[in-house]
């Protein structure tokens, strides 16, 4: 009995060391280098997912005057600061410390909003952690200034992620915490003229310092930081987000920021992720850099690629306004689809900002948009989800006119299209065309034309999806001429399902 007792405990001995060692082998995959990097692989639930819905939300939007309201409030005669002498009174007597208190999210309903998240398509969902005003949506001990301790006095993260698993939705969180200390030097200023000249704005008080920052030194003006000490404060902050929440996407508003730093922070990143999912790597880090040799995910902010890349990458772009603002306009539920599908058609994904009001909910105009895009998902998602770029993305007026360039490069993420745009993509041996615009008369694919090289097989049969009309269509030598439906869909942007002859 007494062997079977050593033998027992020396097996779990010998078990508890191979978990250790390869939890620790896990943990040290990684290592803050880019040559290291070079060995991230994309993994296939970013891939198939295609489309995810962003909350890009916090006391910002209280104001209802749009974006960078932090930042601009500070700046002597601009709109923003117009505005908030008008209604809250001088910056030197009530700044943004004072803004955010009156953050209640008062009709914020996570669980119902992110139910109707699912129903428009999306895969994935991004809460934002922080933006450049140093206020955290997560329960922080690195300050006082989140969300669980003042505003809504809620974990703003933690409830997102909470209704995005209920969902069975990718969670991930946006960090654009990097910018701060250059951004928030404002509230450092004092007016130059007027009856309040002199006077120093809130953020010259010591007792609001972990809020605003200290003061820069002269030639520290740019995107990202150069002050170390700074830096250091980063990298705790974001890995007390990663570690707290373990979300499955990361995205920085800025290149990966601060050199080895930042490094330091993607490394563990990845790690603990592969840590959490048993050697797996499936975490997704999103930044405004090339992804040259494939170290992470590439984000176009409001813009588009221009050609299919080799590699996964993202768009983010927002309906409206990044904050909410009054009478802003928005974009249409069909301009959405029609930059998601050329978004795919390239091998990107599309993060999608929905603009909520301060108090948490979605105007009607907002949903609106949103109820189009549900309406469109579910008989034509079978050629976006779990799809691959095809040879090429598209032909038609599109392909080959000047597009106006995008706000980090690219093309613009929302573009005029005609009936004649076509674009494509593919599942294994089907192959999905899309015309951008509405048909007006029968549908011409010169890509599919029975001389074109692209193909090499012939065609078997071409359906439409969400409508049961049997269609006539002929391949000839230079297109795949399809006769316009009696009755299209109830929608702009259609699609056809095409296989091909064994």
């Amino acid at each position: 009995m007494k062997n079977i007792c050593k033998l027992f405990t020396l097996t779990l001995v010998v078990l508890a060391l191979s978990i250790l060692q390869n939890n620790q082998l896990f943990a040290q995959t990684f290592q803050p280098t880019n040559e290291s990097f070079k060995q991230y692989q994309y993994p296939e639930w970013f891939r198939d997912a295609k489309f995810g819905i962003w909350a890009h939300w916090g006391p910002q939007a209280v104001p209802r005057q749009g974006d960078w309201y932090a930042k601009k409030l500070y700046e002597e005669g601009s709109a923003d600061n117009k505005y908030h002498v008008a209604h809250y009174g001088h910056p030197s007597k009530f700044g943004y410390k004072d803004i955010i208190p009156l953050w209640k999210a008062e009709r914020w309903d996570p669980e119902k909003l992110m139910s109707l998240y699912k129903k428009v398509g999306a895969k994935y969902f991004v809460s934002m952690g922080t933006h450049h005003d140093n206020f955290f949506l997560w329960n922080s001990k690195i300050h006082k200034w989140n969300a669980a301790n003042m505003g809504p006095k809620k974990d703003v993260v933690g409830l997102w992620q909470k209704a995005a698993k209920k969902e069975g939705l990718r969670f991930g969180v946006s960090e654009h915490l990097g910018a701060s200390y250059t951004w928030f030097q404002t509230s450092r200023g004092a007016d130059k003229a007027g009856p309040m000249a002199g006077i120093p704005y809130d953020g010259t008080n010591p007792e609001f310092e972990d809020l605003y920052h200290p003061k820069t030194a002269p030639d520290d003006k740019a995107w990202l930081t150069n002050n170390a000490e700074n830096q250091k404060n980063w990298l705790a902050s974001i890995t007390e987000l990663i570690d707290t929440y373990q979300p499955d996407l990361l995205y920085s508003d800025s290149e990966l920021p601060f050199g080895e730093v930042g490094r330091t922070m993607l490394a563990h990143f990845y790690n603990q992720d592969m840590v959490k999912n048993g050697g797996k790597l499936e975490a997704v880090y999103n930044c405004k850099k090339n992804a040259s040799e494939g170290r992470w995910v590439q984000d176009l902010e409001r813009g588009a690629m221009d050609s299919i890349s080799p590699y996964p990458w993202q768009t983010d772009t927002s309906i409206g306004d990044w904050f909410y603002r009054t009478g802003q306009k928005y974009m249409t539920g069909t301009q959405v689809i029609q930059m998601l599908v050329d978004i795919v058609s390239k091998n990107g994904n599309l993060l999608l900002n929905v603009v909520q009001t301060p108090e948490g909910d979605l105007e009607p105009d907002v949903q609106a948009i949103l109820a189009d895009i549900a309406k469109w998902t579910p008989a034509n998602g079978e050629g976006i989800y779990g799809t691959r770029p095809w040879k090429i993305y598209g032909e038609g007026p599109s392909t080959v006119k000047k597009q106006e360039k995008g706000h980090f490069g690219g093309v613009k993420d929302v573009r005029p299209y005609e009936p004649t745009d076509i674009r494509f993509t593919q599942k294994g041996e089907t192959l999905y065309a899309f015309c951008m615009g509405l048909p007006t008369t029968d549908i011409r694919i010169t890509s599919l034309g029975k001389t074109s090289k692209l193909i090499g097989k012939a065609v078997a049969s071409v359906k439409l999806l969400g409508s049961k009309e049997k269609l006539t269509w002929k391949q000839e030598a230079d297109a795949l001429e399809i006769d316009k439906p009696s009755k299209l869909p109830d929608w702009q942007v259609v699609t056809f399902r095409i296989e091909f002859k064994k």
